[in-house]
């Protein structure tokens, strides 16, 4: 049982939705949590391929000697029923790159090209072996939800606030493969993901119907104001309540601050050419990469992309690994433009990318030539913002199927961008009802073999 007044401050926080969630924040509510000194990184681009990218056949080489062998696959989806399964060949060509050497895969050329710019951790792991789940504990560090816990991003909005005042703290472009992805859960909606989106309109629902008077306009934005005031007298509101109605006022900021983000008739054609703009395989994510780069620019915290989303994810491989093929050349060239772009700006080093997904792939298939789901063992590039660029941390086995070297939990993860973005990952936590709750609670903490 809650009280009228806590009902109704609950209810405040999904007026607006996720639509303008992130819009404004506090200068910070965790000021306990941030590490001295000036933090290495001021935003992360996060690239989430959505359904499982196969890192056998893309970062993590294994020769093709136990093709055909049989391999005990129990616990894998909802089976949990014994059953063996044989490994299939990889068919793909490894290059070595860049003065690293760090082979990369043919269907990655434009990424080996910046390789030397990458940390390639290849020993990643996670509880879960379904996507949804998996999700959960990718973006909140928590291998199941009896909570609402909040998604990373919504933690580092939490204690940092927003850098940029007409803009949001979190921004997410592309279709999630969970509306987790996008949540603040209990820290609340206000620091939740705003929907981008690179065109004429950058966030749906933004800006009045073409053709709308503009007195009439103004007088919709007074009766607003008189609603929003009475509301605060009646009920006394306290900050939630008021952090609700200034995302409301704000939102007049973003009305002009937002469409001059995706108006890419000011970027130089080489520019564009680098994100593959104008080529019909690459340009659509070319064009989320170049608008992460823009709100990078302006200081935005964290911009998550999720690519091929929706479902289980297009990442999926099942039936055929043949289908990662025309995902791979659509984000290959973008996000090796994403990178030589930020270095040419001298953005690199406070701009911290990170290329990854929910888990990997087996090394061996589903009656078919596609891969099934592994948790165990999977594969995470990151790039800039105070990581070394060139080198491989840890390994799989001689199949791929398990981390072995330097195993690392997905929470590893989340400590390393936290401690990059100057805040420590043990000071993560919020209380309810005066019980804690953590971010991260299982792992080793922030990666550290790959920082500068």
């Amino acid at each position: 049982m809650i009280s009228r007044r806590d009902w109704l401050l609950r209810s405040a926080n999904g007026f607006l939705g996720s639509a303008i969630g992130a819009l404004w924040a506090a200068d910070g509510r965790l000021a306990g949590a941030r590490l001295p000194g000036e933090p290495k990184a001021r935003s992360v681009i996060y690239i989430f391929l959505c359904g499982g990218l196969s890192h056998i056949d893309t970062f993590d080489p294994k020769d093709n000697k136990h093709a055909g062998r049989l391999m005990d696959a129990i616990g894998f989806g909802d089976n949990n029923a014994p059953m063996r399964r044989p490994v299939i060949p990889i068919l793909r060509t490894y290059k070595n790159y860049g003065k690293s050497g760090i082979p990369v895969s043919d269907w990655f050329p434009h990424v080996g090209g910046v390789i030397d710019e990458f940390a390639v951790v290849r020993s990643m792991y996670c509880h879960q072996t379904n996507h949804f789940p998996a999700v959960i504990e990718h973006c909140t560090g928590k291998p199941l939800r009896q909570f609402e816990h909040p998604s990373l991003a919504s933690w580092i909005t939490y204690a940092l606030g927003t850098a940029n005042k007409n803009l949001p703290a979190f921004v997410n472009i592309g279709r999630p493969s969970s509306p987790v992805q996008l949540t603040g859960g209990y820290l609340g909606a206000q620091f939740s993901a705003t929907p981008f989106q690179p065109g004429d309109t950058p966030v749906p629902d933004l800006l009045p119907p073409k053709g709308t008077d503009r007195a009439e306009r103004d007088r919709q934005m007074r009766t607003l104001e008189e609603l929003n005031r009475k509301f605060r007298d009646d009920y006394a509101a306290d900050s939630e309540i008021a952090a609700r109605v200034k995302a409301y006022e704000l939102a007049a900021n973003m009305m002009v601050s937002a469409p001059a983000l995706t108006d890419f008739s000011t970027e130089p054609d080489h520019v564009r050419s680098l994100y593959g703009i104008g080529a019909k395989v690459t340009d659509d994510f070319g064009r989320q990469l170049l608008l992460a780069r823009r709100l990078a620019e302006k200081d935005v915290r964290f911009i998550q992309l999720c690519h091929a989303g929706g479902g289980n994810g297009s990442w999926d491989a099942h039936g055929d690994m043949k289908t990662h093929e025309p995902l791979c050349r659509a984000i290959d060239q973008p996000v090796a433009g994403l990178i030589r772009d930020l270095k040419q700006r001298g953005m690199l080093d406070r701009t911290l990318v990170v290329l990854t997904s929910e888990f990997g792939r087996t090394p061996w298939s589903q009656n078919t030539t596609g891969r099934d789901h592994n948790g165990k063992g999977f594969t995470t590039l990151l790039a800039g913002g105070g990581v070394k660029g060139g080198v491989i941390e840890g390994s799989t086995d001689e199949v791929g199927y398990k981390a072995v070297e330097s195993p690392h939990y997905i929470s590893d993860l989340q400590a390393t961008i936290l401690n990059q973005m100057g805040l420590d990952y043990q000071k993560m936590e919020f209380a309810i009802n005066a019980r804690k709750f953590k971010l991260i609670e299982e792992g080793e903490g922030p990666i550290r073999s790959i920082l500068a």
